[in-house]
């Protein structure tokens, strides 16, 4: 470690990085905890053990084979949090398939434009869950479905081949609702083509530097980017996340943060995988009471979530009930904790050693995390400091020059963990990565002589609601396609459950009327529920500089005032 008196730390390490691919570093783990729990799923009812969890992880990926995937493709999992989510994180892994992750919460139109851009070839899918019809939107969409079978031949989609269907319930069923849809029973029934030996072979021909997984962030140019992540990136943040946690094969984590994202896939899955500790899935999608049940039922040593997650759960009408002493560690990341909700999870919770997370999906995505040793106030006024091999710096938002101790600017990343590029956009890349190989956060910071880091702002118009990252330009894109708005300016708001909530300003064409209902009636199942603005106003003019640019910091001063003013009115 060195610290100079310039915003620039640098952490090396005892414990050299892994060079092994994710596959050939989870066969060792399952050579030495064969008969451990790897995975516990409640809502399914089932249990693995790591012998049991490779060997349909394996069965999986000759399937897959089976069918002409391999090294390279790109096959996307569009679901909610079950064990065949992680059978097929591990399976592609297995034979150097790219895992594109989709977000459940997708739509139409954010569904389509994410199997274009990554020119998707297979996809794996659940029918249906809660007012989401997963399979009634593919049909909409791919309308080929309905009479192709089992390979898709689709104009708007050429590189899809293959949608793979599996229930979470009952993975057994054979049933189909479409010719174009291979049920998941079929898909291992035909891994019976491949040989183990032919598996062995191709996992042995991959290199830790391939990219594995593509993962979608919002981006400010009106569509998610997609972000390239190599074995090496992902499964060097799970592990050393895992050392500095002091995480093992005796932990058992519970997981209420979705697998799609970042936080689940690397921090909670791979991380867990890494190190032969145990996975505990208490419910598909986010519930306070069935995080609580899990972590009773199966003694958890450690929780993950974003702090509106830890509200939900300190708040609940029965936490009383629960026992929860056996919680140790965990990691709250995704937005600012107060101090106040860390002292309660430290002493309600049991958590003693829980920690703050900081990073982003262009970095694998941990770049900073609290210590267990760490004060109350460095854990929450702080994000700590960069893990082991990470480079972080400060540098001047204007000239780029790295700023005194104590100085803000923008907080950037350079090591292992810096993604390979956003996919198939070089461009996007270059304005991300610099020609040295630094990863510019678009977050603002400062650093103190020990390599804390405080984080005091965001450059980029990033809204983050609950825990996800929204950027206004998206809705903005697609707030203009109504015909009657003639401008639209989108941004965040306080809230204090949910960190921030979305607010949109809007001027209609002359001579039109629009109500809020009517624009959120637009808004939905087109766009992601959470990007749906929460505050609507209609205006004749925006405040705007000189040169014509809108100030959304004044918007943001009056609505914050405005909403300020009801709530008195209210109370």
């Amino acid at each position: 470690m060195n610290a100079t008196a310039k915003s620039y730390f640098h952490r090396g390490g005892e414990t050299p990085l892994l060079g092994t691919t994710i596959a050939e570093h989870f066969l060792s783990i399952v050579g030495r905890f064969h008969d451990q729990e790897a995975v516990v799923s409640l809502p399914q009812q089932r249990r693995l053990n790591y012998g049991e969890f490779s060997e349909a992880v394996d069965q999986l990926a000759r399937g897959m084979a089976s069918l002409g995937f391999g090294r390279g493709d790109r096959i996307g999992i569009w679901s909610t949090n079950n064990i065949e989510w992680l059978l097929v994180q591990m399976a592609t892994a297995r034979i150097g398939v790219i895992l594109v992750n989709i977000n459940p919460a997708y739509r139409l139109q954010e569904l389509s434009y994410v199997l274009q851009q990554s020119k998707l070839q297979g996809l794996f899918v659940i029918p249906r869950f809660r007012s989401s019809d997963y399979v009634a939107m593919l049909l909409e969409l791919i309308p080929e479905i309905r009479n192709a079978g089992p390979e898709i031949d689709s104009k708007d989609f050429p590189n899809l081949s293959r949608i793979f269907l599996f229930d979470p319930a009952s993975a057994e069923t054979t049933l189909s609702p479409a010719p174009g849809f291979t049920p998941w029973q079929n898909l291992i029934l035909a891994a019976d083509a491949v040989s183990q030996q032919a598996l062995e072979q191709q996992t042995a021909a991959l290199d830790r530097d391939d990219v594995i997984n593509i993962q979608y962030t919002s981006g400010t140019t009106g569509f998610p980017k997609a972000v390239m992540l190599t074995h090496h990136n992902i499964l060097n943040n799970a592990w050393f996340s895992a050392r500095s946690m002091h995480f093992g094969d005796l932990d058992r984590l519970v997981v209420p943060v979705p697998f799609y994202h970042c936080f689940g896939m690397v921090l909670a899955n791979l991380l867990c995988f890494s190190v032969g500790a145990c996975i505990i899935i208490g419910s598909e999608h986010f519930d306070a009471e069935k995080v609580l049940e899990a972590i009773t039922a199966e003694r958890c040593s450690a929780i993950h979530g974003v702090p509106t997650m830890f509200i939900e759960i300190l708040e609940h009408a029965e936490f009383e009930k629960f026992d929860l002493s056996s919680l140790r560690t965990g990691i709250m990341a995704g937005a600012p904790c107060p101090p106040e909700l860390m002292a309660r999870v430290i002493e309600e919770m049991h958590c003693t050693e829980i920690l703050i997370g900081y990073g982003e999906t262009e970095a694998s995505p941990l770049t900073h995390l609290t210590t267990r040793d760490d004060s109350l106030e460095r854990r929450t006024e702080t994000v700590g400091h960069n893990l082991p091999h990470q480079e972080v710096k400060i540098v001047d938002t204007e000239t780029g020059a790295t700023v005194e101790l104590g100085e803000i600017g923008e907080i950037c990343f350079r090591g292992y963990h810096v993604m390979r590029g956003y996919y198939d956009e070089p461009d996007k890349t270059a304005k991300a990565i610099d020609s040295a190989g630094w990863l510019f956060s678009g977050d603002l910071g400062t650093m103190d002589a020990d390599g804390y880091v405080r984080i005091t702002g965001r450059r980029k118009e990033m809204i983050i609601r609950g825990g996800e990252n929204i950027y206004p330009r998206e809705i903005e894109d697609f707030l203009f396609s109504h015909p009657k708005i003639a401008e639209v300016a989108v941004f965040g708001v306080p809230d204090e459950r949910l960190g921030e909530q979305v607010a949109a300003w809007i001027q209609l064409h002359s001579g039109q009327n629009a109500t809020e209902d009517e624009i959120r009636d637009f808004c939905k199942d087109k766009i992601a529920y959470f990007k749906i603005p929460r505050y609507i106003r209609f205006v004749d003019e925006f405040p705007m500089t000189v040169t014509g640019k809108l100030q959304k910091f004044k918007m943001r001063e009056t609505m914050q005032s405005l909403l300020q003013q009801a709530a008195v009115v209210e109370s």
